[in-house]
């Protein structure tokens, strides 16, 4: 492959602004594939990553991204599961094919790092199990959104809580994940959706996709509102998304006596959570979540077919579609909590 250089928002230092760079594109090597980066969503774990709340970072300086959709450009060696010209949604969870190693991108003759997927750059080279190949009518700006958020919520529904039809479901935070337990809770035949959060615009959106009840969690009387919504009983399923211990609890005391609780936010390295474990012993269950135990194979082409079919909305998810150059600025906003739903970036 020729030696290409592509712009990219390289992460040089912990919390200082991404960096607007050339980089070199190495050689494809086992595993891996080039793809042209047509839209790549904005999530909250790169502003983790930048802001060091995962803690140390040893891999600076290193590319970013990892939800997004484009067109395969290129093969490597023994990459059989896609092919040039095919559209694609990449994603951060594993799926069907080769494992790969990690690219080296570079500048200027030192090493730029990047993980085995990365999409705030204009090409990007992917491990081929990071990559779900979609049908050619499905927009880009939608499709990035299912390698990451939506399909994160959908597992977390179908596979992760196993969700009956007729329940009552709490969803805490209505991030990109909330948003999309809420739509799906709604799909899988919820009677009762409630939404919790502190951010009434975000509420609203929540009623647009499937929240039957909203819930302002401002002034600190969301429990003994949630528990009057569902007569005292608790949720039959609750999903905790904001990645607060003290949101966790809130959501395990509000699920009932037979219920399930899904942990499904990340806490800081060292909170700890503090629980009455006695309701376990009687049939109240709690769990965490990976990713939604997603199946990607199964799943991402299922979610292409019903937003397709008018059934899954994913453009009311998106707040703003944004270049390359406003990244930062799109991330301040999302510290500041004044985005609704997803950023999503359009390359030329």
């Amino acid at each position: 492959m020729k030696m290409r250089k592509v712009k990219a928002a390289v992460l040089y230092e912990i919390d200082k602004p991404l960096v607007i760079d050339e980089v070199e594109v190495p050689d494809l090597e086992h595993g891996q594939v080039l793809v042209d980066i047509k839209c790549s969503g904005l999530c909250h774990k790169q502003l983790e990553e930048m802001t060091g709340k995962r803690g140390n970072d040893p891999h600076l300086p290193h590319l970013l991204g990892h939800e997004g959709a484009g067109i395969v450009e290129e093969v490597g060696p023994s990459v059989t599961y896609v092919k040039p010209g095919d559209h694609v949604v990449l994603g951060w969870m594993k799926g069907q094919g080769i494992d790969s190693a990690p690219p080296f991108y570079s500048k200027l003759g030192k090493p730029v790092n990047a993980g085995w997927i990365t999409t705030f750059n204009e090409m990007a080279v992917i491990s081929e199990n990071r990559i779900t190949p979609i049908r050619k009518d499905m927009p880009f700006d939608v499709a990035a959104l299912l390698g990451c958020a939506v399909t994160t919520g959908l597992g977390v529904v179908s596979r992760i809580a196993k969700m009956e039809p007729g329940g009552k479901v709490v969803v805490f935070g209505i991030g990109g994940i909330g948003l999309n337990v809420v739509q799906s809770a709604a799909l899988f035949g919820a009677v009762q959706v409630i939404a919790v959060d502190v951010n009434d615009d975000k509420l609203a959106l929540a009623q647009c996709i499937g929240a039957t009840h909203t819930v302002n969690a401002t002034d600190g009387g969301e429990i003994d509102r949630v528990l009057e919504l569902t007569s005292g009983e608790g949720a039959d399923y609750c999903f905790e998304a904001v990645g607060d211990v003290r949101v966790m609890e809130r959501a395990y005391q509000v699920t009932g006596s037979k219920g399930l609780t899904v942990l499904m936010g990340v806490p800081k390295s060292g909170d700890k959570l503090c629980v009455d474990p006695i309701p376990l012993y009687l049939g109240r269950r709690l769990t965490g979540c990976h990713g939604g135990d997603t199946v990607k194979e199964e799943d991402i082409p299922h979610c292409v077919d019903m937003y397709l079919a008018g059934k899954l909305k994913l453009d009311e998810l998106i707040t703003e579609r944004i270049k390359l150059e406003e990244i930062n600025a799109s991330f301040e906003r999302m510290k500041e909590k004044k985005l609704v739903g997803r950023s999503v970036i359009e390359f030329d």
